[in-house]
């Protein structure tokens, strides 16, 4: 099961770089009002993040693990914000 290989952190990573690329497509709409598209690209950071849970529970590192835990909890929130913001914008 866990076998010695070092533990990749390159799925949180990308999540990361998925959440941030959500922010720079709201910041481009204007922050404040959030984005649809930036919302959506944003959560799609759980999608990597995911995976490097399962690498992290295979490789039975915390390290790992925790990252992506992290990012997965990231990602959904930043994406979450960024579509509400942007229903209020539209509802005000």
């Amino acid at each position: 099961m866990g076998d010695p290989v070092p533990d990749s952190k390159t799925p949180a990573m990308a999540a990361f770089g998925l959440v941030v690329l959500g922010l720079v497509i709201a910041a481009i709409q204007g922050l404040s009002h959030g984005s649809i598209v930036g919302g959506i690209v944003a959560g799609a950071g759980a999608i990597p993040a995911c995976f490097g849970m399962w690498k992290g529970i295979q490789q039975e590192t915390q390290g790992t693990l925790a990252i992506s835990v992290g990012a997965v909890l990231l990602s959904h929130a930043v994406g979450a914000v960024l579509i509400v913001l942007r229903v209020v914008h539209w509802l005000h």
